[in-house]
Protein backbone atom coordinates (compact mmCIF):
# COMPACT_ATOMS: atom_id res chain seq x y z
CA UNK A 1 0.00 0.00 0.00
CA UNK A 2 1.27 3.05 -0.76
CA UNK A 3 1.96 5.78 2.48
CA UNK A 4 -0.24 8.38 2.88
CA UNK A 5 0.07 11.73 1.20
CA UNK A 6 1.48 14.59 3.74
CA UNK A 7 -0.87 17.56 3.93
CA UNK A 8 -0.05 20.61 2.56
CA UNK A 9 -1.66 23.93 3.80
CA UNK A 10 -4.15 25.87 1.90
CA UNK A 11 -3.69 29.61 1.09
CA UNK A 12 -5.35 31.70 3.11
CA UNK A 13 -6.68 28.89 5.50
CA UNK A 14 -5.67 28.17 9.28
CA UNK A 15 -6.10 24.56 9.39
CA UNK A 16 -3.38 21.79 7.75
CA UNK A 17 -5.69 19.18 6.95
CA UNK A 18 -9.61 18.11 7.27
CA UNK A 19 -9.38 15.60 9.35
CA UNK A 20 -12.87 13.51 10.61
CA UNK A 21 -14.69 14.80 13.22
CA UNK A 22 -14.70 12.52 16.50
CA UNK A 23 -18.62 11.13 15.88
CA UNK A 24 -17.05 9.67 12.27
CA UNK A 25 -16.88 5.85 11.87
CA UNK A 26 -14.46 5.77 9.10
CA UNK A 27 -10.94 8.11 8.59
CA UNK A 28 -9.47 8.88 5.07
CA UNK A 29 -5.97 9.47 4.00
CA UNK A 30 -4.77 10.97 0.77
CA UNK A 31 -2.31 8.52 -1.95
CA UNK A 32 -0.69 9.35 -4.58
CA UNK A 33 -2.03 7.83 -7.42
CA UNK A 34 0.12 9.26 -10.15
CA UNK A 35 -1.95 12.54 -10.61
CA UNK A 36 -0.82 13.81 -7.38
CA UNK A 37 -0.02 17.92 -7.57
CA UNK A 38 1.96 19.98 -5.14
CA UNK A 39 -0.33 22.79 -6.26
CA UNK A 40 -4.44 22.24 -4.40
CA UNK A 41 -6.57 24.66 -5.79
CA UNK A 42 -8.23 27.19 -3.60
CA UNK A 43 -10.74 25.78 -1.40
CA UNK A 44 -13.81 27.59 -2.22
CA UNK A 45 -16.23 28.64 0.72
CA UNK A 46 -19.53 27.59 0.65
CA UNK A 47 -23.12 28.79 2.55
CA UNK A 48 -25.53 26.82 3.03
CA UNK A 49 -29.34 28.16 5.39
CA UNK A 50 -29.50 26.75 8.65
CA UNK A 51 -33.14 25.83 9.88
CA UNK A 52 -32.62 26.51 13.63
CA UNK A 53 -36.00 26.47 15.44
CA UNK A 54 -34.54 28.50 18.26
CA UNK A 55 -32.03 31.13 18.66
CA UNK A 56 -30.97 31.87 22.20
CA UNK A 57 -28.04 29.05 23.24
CA UNK A 58 -27.92 28.87 27.60
CA UNK A 59 -25.60 28.15 29.71
CA UNK A 60 -24.39 27.37 33.16
CA UNK A 61 -20.56 28.07 32.81
CA UNK A 62 -19.30 29.72 36.37
CA UNK A 63 -16.37 30.39 33.83
CA UNK A 64 -18.27 32.77 31.76
CA UNK A 65 -19.86 35.99 33.01
CA UNK A 66 -23.40 35.48 30.70
CA UNK A 67 -25.68 33.04 30.75
CA UNK A 68 -27.26 33.25 26.95
CA UNK A 69 -25.68 34.35 23.41
CA UNK A 70 -26.32 34.47 19.77
CA UNK A 71 -24.94 32.94 17.39
CA UNK A 72 -25.50 33.86 14.09
CA UNK A 73 -23.19 31.53 11.87
CA UNK A 74 -21.99 28.11 12.02
CA UNK A 75 -18.38 27.35 11.00
CA UNK A 76 -16.32 30.86 10.67
CA UNK A 77 -14.27 32.23 8.08
CA UNK A 78 -11.65 33.85 9.91
CA UNK A 79 -10.08 30.22 9.78
CA UNK A 80 -8.42 30.48 13.39
CA UNK A 81 -6.74 27.55 13.82
CA UNK A 82 -6.82 27.71 17.81
CA UNK A 83 -10.74 28.67 17.88
CA UNK A 84 -12.42 26.18 19.96
CA UNK A 85 -15.82 26.24 18.70
CA UNK A 86 -14.28 23.97 15.87
CA UNK A 87 -15.53 20.80 17.67
CA UNK A 88 -19.19 22.04 16.87
CA UNK A 89 -18.80 21.19 13.26
CA UNK A 90 -18.51 17.41 14.24
CA UNK A 91 -22.48 17.59 15.18
CA UNK A 92 -23.29 18.57 11.65
CA UNK A 93 -21.32 15.33 10.44
CA UNK A 94 -18.35 17.77 9.22
CA UNK A 95 -14.93 18.32 9.73
CA UNK A 96 -13.53 20.45 12.46
CA UNK A 97 -10.70 21.54 10.50
CA UNK A 98 -11.30 22.72 6.70
CA UNK A 99 -14.96 21.91 6.75
CA UNK A 100 -15.09 24.23 10.16
CA UNK A 101 -13.88 27.60 8.00
CA UNK A 102 -15.15 26.78 4.24
CA UNK A 103 -18.38 25.27 4.76
CA UNK A 104 -20.63 27.45 6.91
CA UNK A 105 -24.32 27.54 7.69
CA UNK A 106 -26.74 30.97 8.17
CA UNK A 107 -29.39 31.56 9.98
CA UNK A 108 -32.02 33.97 8.60
CA UNK A 109 -34.55 33.87 10.59
CA UNK A 110 -32.37 34.83 13.32
CA UNK A 111 -34.35 38.20 14.42
CA UNK A 112 -37.89 36.99 13.97
CA UNK A 113 -36.84 33.97 16.18
CA UNK A 114 -35.31 36.36 19.06
CA UNK A 115 -38.55 38.52 18.80
CA UNK A 116 -40.04 35.65 19.55
CA UNK A 117 -38.11 34.66 22.35
CA UNK A 118 -38.17 38.52 23.86
CA UNK A 119 -42.18 38.12 23.48
CA UNK A 120 -42.62 35.44 25.59
CA UNK A 121 -43.90 36.38 28.97
CA UNK A 122 -41.72 34.20 30.85
CA UNK A 123 -38.20 35.89 29.11
CA UNK A 124 -36.18 37.37 31.86
CA UNK A 125 -33.78 39.97 30.56
CA UNK A 126 -29.91 39.70 31.36
CA UNK A 127 -27.00 40.65 29.10
CA UNK A 128 -27.17 38.66 25.41
CA UNK A 129 -23.92 37.75 24.08
CA UNK A 130 -22.61 37.93 20.62
CA UNK A 131 -19.33 36.33 19.20
CA UNK A 132 -18.69 33.66 22.04
CA UNK A 133 -18.96 30.94 19.56
CA UNK A 134 -18.03 31.46 15.98
CA UNK A 135 -17.63 35.07 14.84
CA UNK A 136 -20.64 37.43 14.29
CA UNK A 137 -18.22 39.35 12.07
CA UNK A 138 -16.43 36.97 9.73
CA UNK A 139 -16.87 38.13 6.53
CA UNK A 140 -20.32 36.87 5.17
CA UNK A 141 -22.14 38.98 7.27
CA UNK A 142 -21.23 41.65 4.90
CA UNK A 143 -23.78 40.26 2.17
CA UNK A 144 -26.25 38.29 4.84
CA UNK A 145 -26.24 41.53 7.80
CA UNK A 146 -27.84 38.72 10.61
CA UNK A 147 -25.62 40.00 13.12
CA UNK A 148 -27.07 44.01 12.03
CA UNK A 149 -30.71 42.53 12.38
CA UNK A 150 -30.33 40.99 15.89
CA UNK A 151 -28.57 44.50 17.11
CA UNK A 152 -31.80 45.96 15.53
CA UNK A 153 -34.32 44.65 17.64
CA UNK A 154 -32.32 44.17 20.88
CA UNK A 155 -31.64 48.05 20.09
CA UNK A 156 -35.59 48.12 19.71
CA UNK A 157 -36.35 46.29 22.73
CA UNK A 158 -33.74 47.98 24.81
CA UNK A 159 -32.47 44.69 25.42
CA UNK A 160 -28.47 45.18 26.41
CA UNK A 161 -25.97 43.18 24.54
CA UNK A 162 -21.91 42.82 24.81
CA UNK A 163 -20.49 41.79 21.51
CA UNK A 164 -17.11 39.77 20.84
CA UNK A 165 -14.88 40.46 18.17
CA UNK A 166 -11.77 40.10 15.77
CA UNK A 167 -13.37 41.97 12.84
CA UNK A 168 -13.27 46.29 12.06
CA UNK A 169 -17.10 45.24 10.63
CA UNK A 170 -18.37 45.72 13.82
CA UNK A 171 -17.69 49.89 13.45
CA UNK A 172 -20.01 49.47 9.97
CA UNK A 173 -23.20 49.07 13.08
CA UNK A 174 -21.58 52.00 15.17
CA UNK A 175 -24.69 53.50 14.31
CA UNK A 176 -26.94 51.05 16.49
CA UNK A 177 -24.31 50.31 18.76
CA UNK A 178 -23.27 53.91 20.28
CA UNK A 179 -27.47 55.16 21.40
CA UNK A 180 -27.34 51.90 22.63
CA UNK A 181 -24.46 52.67 24.56
CA UNK A 182 -25.46 55.64 25.02
CA UNK A 183 -28.51 53.97 27.32
CA UNK A 184 -25.68 51.29 29.06
CA UNK A 185 -27.07 48.75 26.61
CA UNK A 186 -24.03 47.85 24.78
CA UNK A 187 -20.42 47.07 25.08
CA UNK A 188 -17.79 45.43 22.78
CA UNK A 189 -14.94 43.67 23.33
CA UNK A 190 -12.03 43.10 20.61
CA UNK A 191 -10.03 39.99 20.58
CA UNK A 192 -6.53 40.33 19.72
CA UNK A 193 -4.13 37.19 19.71
CA UNK A 194 -1.04 38.68 18.59
CA UNK A 195 0.50 42.10 17.20
CA UNK A 196 2.72 40.15 14.45
CA UNK A 197 1.09 40.91 11.17
CA UNK A 198 2.78 37.80 9.62
CA UNK A 199 2.02 35.24 12.73
CA UNK A 200 -1.99 36.25 12.43
CA UNK A 201 -1.48 35.51 8.94
CA UNK A 202 -1.12 32.17 9.46
CA UNK A 203 -3.29 31.71 12.99
CA UNK A 204 -6.35 33.33 11.65
CA UNK A 205 -5.87 33.85 7.88
CA UNK A 206 -9.05 35.68 7.20
CA UNK A 207 -9.31 37.78 9.94
CA UNK A 208 -8.63 41.63 10.14
CA UNK A 209 -4.57 42.33 10.50
CA UNK A 210 -3.64 43.27 14.56
CA UNK A 211 -3.45 46.93 13.59
CA UNK A 212 -6.82 47.80 11.96
CA UNK A 213 -8.66 45.67 14.72
CA UNK A 214 -6.58 48.23 17.34
CA UNK A 215 -7.76 51.03 15.06
CA UNK A 216 -11.13 49.29 14.98
CA UNK A 217 -10.73 49.80 19.28
CA UNK A 218 -9.87 53.38 18.51
CA UNK A 219 -13.08 53.95 16.58
CA UNK A 220 -15.72 52.23 18.92
CA UNK A 221 -14.27 54.12 22.00
CA UNK A 222 -14.33 57.65 20.34
CA UNK A 223 -17.77 56.51 19.38
CA UNK A 224 -18.57 56.58 23.03
CA UNK A 225 -18.56 52.49 23.37
CA UNK A 226 -17.36 51.28 25.96
CA UNK A 227 -14.70 49.19 24.34
CA UNK A 228 -12.69 46.44 25.64
CA UNK A 229 -9.79 43.97 24.95
CA UNK A 230 -9.17 40.21 24.75
CA UNK A 231 -5.61 39.33 24.69
CA UNK A 232 -6.71 35.89 23.50
CA UNK A 233 -5.67 33.24 23.44
CA UNK A 234 -2.21 33.37 25.10
CA UNK A 235 -0.11 30.66 23.40
CA UNK A 236 2.39 29.60 25.47
CA UNK A 237 6.02 29.79 23.80
CA UNK A 238 4.49 31.68 20.89
CA UNK A 239 1.96 34.41 21.83
CA UNK A 240 2.53 35.26 25.28
CA UNK A 241 5.34 37.24 25.39
CA UNK A 242 3.36 39.77 23.68
CA UNK A 243 0.28 40.01 26.70
CA UNK A 244 1.91 43.46 27.84
CA UNK A 245 2.51 44.95 24.32
CA UNK A 246 -1.20 44.24 23.96
CA UNK A 247 -2.57 45.56 27.28
CA UNK A 248 -0.30 48.44 26.57
CA UNK A 249 -1.55 48.74 22.90
CA UNK A 250 -5.35 48.70 23.18
CA UNK A 251 -5.62 50.92 26.18
CA UNK A 252 -3.31 53.76 24.09
CA UNK A 253 -6.45 53.26 21.40
CA UNK A 254 -9.22 53.41 23.87
CA UNK A 255 -9.42 50.14 25.39
CA UNK A 256 -10.86 50.36 29.20
CA UNK A 257 -11.56 46.86 30.03
CA UNK A 258 -9.48 43.58 29.26
CA UNK A 259 -9.48 39.90 29.79
CA UNK A 260 -6.95 36.78 28.92
CA UNK A 261 -7.67 33.20 27.99
CA UNK A 262 -5.46 30.45 28.10
CA UNK A 263 -4.64 28.60 25.01
CA UNK A 264 -7.60 25.90 24.79
CA UNK A 265 -7.24 22.49 22.85
CA UNK A 266 -10.39 20.26 23.71
CA UNK A 267 -11.26 17.64 21.22
CA UNK A 268 -10.18 17.86 18.14
CA UNK A 269 -8.27 20.75 18.30
CA UNK A 270 -5.04 19.05 19.88
CA UNK A 271 -4.20 17.50 16.94
CA UNK A 272 -5.35 20.53 14.54
CA UNK A 273 -2.98 22.50 16.79
CA UNK A 274 -0.29 20.12 16.84
CA UNK A 275 -0.58 19.46 13.03
CA UNK A 276 -0.50 23.62 12.61
CA UNK A 277 2.27 23.85 15.13
CA UNK A 278 4.73 21.08 13.11
CA UNK A 279 3.67 22.53 9.91
CA UNK A 280 4.43 26.52 10.51
CA UNK A 281 6.59 26.36 13.76
CA UNK A 282 8.37 23.21 13.88
CA UNK A 283 10.87 24.85 16.20
CA UNK A 284 8.67 26.17 19.00
CA UNK A 285 6.09 22.78 19.01
CA UNK A 286 7.97 20.83 21.62
CA UNK A 287 7.95 23.78 23.42
CA UNK A 288 4.29 25.32 23.31
CA UNK A 289 3.19 22.01 23.98
CA UNK A 290 5.24 21.15 27.00
CA UNK A 291 3.53 24.59 28.73
CA UNK A 292 0.42 23.34 27.70
CA UNK A 293 0.68 19.95 29.43
CA UNK A 294 2.50 21.84 32.40
CA UNK A 295 -0.62 24.38 32.67
CA UNK A 296 -3.36 21.36 32.97
CA UNK A 297 -1.56 18.87 35.21
CA UNK A 298 0.24 16.74 32.75
CA UNK A 299 -2.93 16.92 29.92
CA UNK A 300 -2.77 18.79 27.00
CA UNK A 301 -5.92 20.13 27.73
CA UNK A 302 -8.36 20.22 31.16
CA UNK A 303 -11.90 21.16 30.99
CA UNK A 304 -12.20 21.74 34.52
CA UNK A 305 -14.72 24.38 35.95
CA UNK A 306 -12.26 27.41 36.74
CA UNK A 307 -9.06 25.96 35.26
CA UNK A 308 -9.87 24.93 31.61
CA UNK A 309 -9.74 29.27 30.82
CA UNK A 310 -6.45 30.07 32.89
CA UNK A 311 -4.67 26.80 33.48
CA UNK A 312 -3.36 26.12 36.90
CA UNK A 313 0.51 25.13 38.21
CA UNK A 314 3.69 27.45 37.91
CA UNK A 315 3.41 28.77 34.38
CA UNK A 316 -0.36 29.55 34.27
CA UNK A 317 0.16 31.61 37.78
CA UNK A 318 2.85 33.64 36.38
CA UNK A 319 0.80 34.41 33.21
CA UNK A 320 -1.93 35.49 35.51
CA UNK A 321 0.28 37.68 37.74
CA UNK A 322 1.79 39.52 34.58
CA UNK A 323 -1.59 40.28 33.56
CA UNK A 324 -3.23 41.54 37.31
CA UNK A 325 0.21 43.59 37.24
CA UNK A 326 -0.22 45.73 33.89
CA UNK A 327 -3.96 46.23 34.47
CA UNK A 328 -3.24 47.39 37.56
CA UNK A 329 -0.76 49.80 35.75
CA UNK A 330 -2.71 50.85 33.01
CA UNK A 331 -6.22 50.98 35.06
CA UNK A 332 -7.94 48.52 33.01
CA UNK A 333 -11.06 47.52 34.82
CA UNK A 334 -12.68 44.01 34.38
CA UNK A 335 -15.99 44.92 33.99
CA UNK A 336 -17.64 43.18 31.73
CA UNK A 337 -21.21 42.27 30.29
CA UNK A 338 -22.51 44.85 33.21
CA UNK A 339 -25.05 46.59 31.48
CA UNK A 340 -28.50 47.94 32.73
CA UNK A 341 -31.02 45.34 32.39
CA UNK A 342 -33.96 47.53 34.04
CA UNK A 343 -34.54 49.28 30.41
CA UNK A 344 -36.00 45.62 28.81
CA UNK A 345 -39.54 46.04 27.33
CA UNK A 346 -40.77 43.02 25.21
CA UNK A 347 -41.77 43.95 21.61
CA UNK A 348 -45.34 44.66 20.52
CA UNK A 349 -47.54 42.84 18.20
CA UNK A 350 -50.47 43.21 16.73
CA UNK A 351 -53.53 42.42 19.78
CA UNK A 352 -50.87 43.06 22.74
CA UNK A 353 -52.28 45.14 24.98
CA UNK A 354 -50.53 48.57 25.77
CA UNK A 355 -49.22 49.09 28.80
CA UNK A 356 -51.73 51.90 30.87
CA UNK A 357 -47.62 53.74 32.27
Amino acid sequence: MDPPLPHIPRKGRGAVSNRAGRFEPHASEAVDDGWFADDLPPLRTTVTRDASKTIIARNASPDLPFDRSINPYRGCEHGCIYCFARPTHAFLGLSPGLDFESRLFYKPDAARLLEDALHDPKYECRTMAMGTNTDPYQPIEREFCITRSILEMLSECDHPVGVVTKSTLVARDIDILAPMAARELAQVCISVTTLDRGLARLLEPRAPTPARRIETIRRLSEAGIPTGVMAAPMIPGLTDHEMEEILDTAFEAGARSASYILLRLPLEIADLFDEWLKTHRPDRASRVLSLMRQAHGGKIYASTFGKRMRGEGPYAGMLAKRFEAACKRLGFSDRRFELDTTKFKRPLRRGDQLALF
